[in-house]
């Protein structure tokens, strides 16, 4: 991705990186952010096993208990800067998630095949709330295959919604999802539009 000069007039987006414990949306934005992102981040603790399981991710050793955030600048082929929050895990910090969805353009739901189920109540809160958003599968070793078929029906979410696979670590495989995003977004906007001159 070729990056805007920091001088450029650029047009900004609020997005947000959603999902459950665990699932890479602190990675996610780490990788792709221009700046050092700002992260929330605590040591998980004995005290925490009660409320916040590790079954699949044992190897966790710290939780976002606030907000991630992150900037990405880029010509794509306009000048578009993206601000980047990704939202706390676990059941007990739902609650923020309708303060970091304020004013969003979109969301990204991050998921993983080991644990699909945990990550229904992300789609079904952006859809609740009426925002564009795309189901992005961060591929873990081990996982075992599935196909985007086989997700998309596990999730029961339209046949709109943009689904596929990524490497939350690589940062141009969060890019094409960002990107994605931001179209499907736009073509949202656009199509909501039509209806309400229609």
């Amino acid at each position: 991705m070729t990056q805007s000069p920091q001088f450029a007039e650029r047009t900004t987006v609020k997005l947000v990186i959603a999902g459950g414990f665990g699932v890479g949306k602190t990675t996610a934005i780490g990788s792709i952010s221009d700046i050092a992102p700002l992260r929330t981040e605590e040591r998980l603790t004995l005290q925490s096993e009660a409320t916040d399981s590790l079954h699949g991710i044992e190897e966790k050793t710290t939780t976002t208990v606030a907000f991630d955030f992150g900037r990405v600048g880029w010509d794509v082929p306009e000048p578009l800067e993206l601000y980047l929050f990704g939202t706390p895990g676990q059941p007990r910090f739902w609650s923020f998630w309708h303060t970091l969805a304020e004013g969003a353009f979109g969301a990204v739901v991050l998921a993983d095949t080991r644990r699909l189920a945990s990550r229904f109540p992300a789609a079904d809160f952006f859809e609740q709330l009426g925002m564009p958003f795309v189901i992005a599968i961060n591929q873990f070793p081990g996982a075992a295959p599935r196909s985007l078929n086989e997700i998309r029906e596990a999730f029961d979410v339209d046949a709109e919604v943009p689904l596929m696979f990524c490497d939350a670590r690589n940062a141009d495989s969060v890019a094409s999802v960002l990107l994605t995003l931001v179209q499907h977004a736009v073509e949202s906007a656009s199509a909501n539009s039509a209806l309400l001159d229609a």
